[in-house]
């Protein structure tokens, strides 16, 4: 699992101003590449390597961070494709579409830029680091953040780490591989949560939502579904309808079928229509079982749960040996 931690700098004016310069002139390069490689079509990162890598390092940068604005270059133009073919800026030949593809990728002054370990190197224990400028190296920038995410950054840091300045505060935001914990091969148990309307999830813990909230947020999106609906199928109004939907999705560990859960018995598992007197009351025909509605469906709803996990389980029973 990859986790960004966020490091406040807290450089002196004379470390500030080289980060500035650094910074911008980072930019600025990749401005000017940018405009190489769109008037060119080269905007691979081995053609652009050849194209300019000489030129970078005559404007005053050092190899590594010639590299590194080579690839942000690149990466730029490889996102502009994938958003071109995903749709996301028009269709072709629409004046979103051209503005996109009309004119060179341009780099803010003060966008990040990544440095690796060769131009930055952490000193955690004195709470400093040290990183390439322009004007030379910086040594002894001071740095703070949360202890636990100062622990984290020593034990996983790994990869490149982006150099920010947001509102006149510096920051590096420091990339680090966290190994995912191992998941037990087998469940100690289900949940079984039953969806309804009066009682929004009830849970075969025995907890119940009445769901007050979730019921206000659910009229307001078909409130604006009908909306849309009403403006005749606008372009702005697909574009909407697609950016809301799908927003009361849930997840399920096991996804269960809920065909007659509400008038199955999960105490005898026989099923009637007659189970249901009533919305809320659960009464079995067959055993006499008496229960919240709702509450039965979840517990019918968990033990689905739990076959449905086991019906493709490898059998832990011993094989049988067949003597003559």
């Amino acid at each position: 699992m990859k986790l960004v931690v966020r490091v406040k700098l807290l450089p002196t004016p004379e470390q500030a101003v080289a980060l500035e310069a650094t910074l911008r002139a980072c930019n600025e390069a990749a401005s000017w590449l940018s405009v190489r490689a769109f008037e060119g079509g080269w905007t691979s990162r081995a053609a652009l390597q050849v194209l300019a890598y000489a030129e970078l390092k005559a404007r005053g940068l050092s190899a590594q961070p010639a590299l590194h604005v080579l690839r942000k270059v690149a990466d730029a133009y490889t996102g502009l494709r994938a958003n071109l073919k995903a749709g996301n800026l028009g269709r072709r030949g629409s004046k979103r579409h051209g503005k996109a593809t009309g004119k060179p990728v341009v780099f803010r002054p003060d966008a990040a830029q990544p440095f690796d370990d060769r131009c930055l190197s952490w000193q955690l224990g004195k709470r400093t680091v040290s990183i390439w400028t322009t004007s030379g190296r910086v040594k002894g920038l001071a740095c703070t953040g949360q202890a636990g995410q100062l622990a984290v950054l020593t034990t996983y840091r790994q990869g490149e780490s982006d150099l920010l300045c947001q509102g006149g505060r510096w920051y590096l935001l420091a990339t680090c591989e966290i190994p995912e914990a191992a998941l037990n091969a087998a469940p100690d148990g289900f949940v079984g949560v039953d969806l309804g309307i009066v009682n929004i999830a009830t849970a075969s813990t025995g907890i119940r939502y009445s769901g007050r909230r979730l019921n206000r947020r659910r009229d307001a999106d078909r409130r604006l579904r009908a909306r849309l609906q009403r403006k005749g199928g606008t372009k702005s109004a697909k574009r909407r309808a697609k950016r809301h939907a799908g927003k009361e999705a849930r997840r399920a560990l096991v996804y269960v079928d809920p065909a007659y859960t509400s008038q199955e018995c999960s105490r005898c598992h026989h099923v009637d229509r007659r189970n249901r007197p009533s919305q809320a009351v659960f009464a079995c025909q067959a055993c006499g079982f008496v229960e919240h509605a709702d509450l039965n469906s979840s517990h019918n709803i968990a033990a689905r749960g739990w076959w449905t996990w086991v019906r493709g389980a490898e059998s832990q029973a011993p094989a049988l040996t067949l003597t003559a």
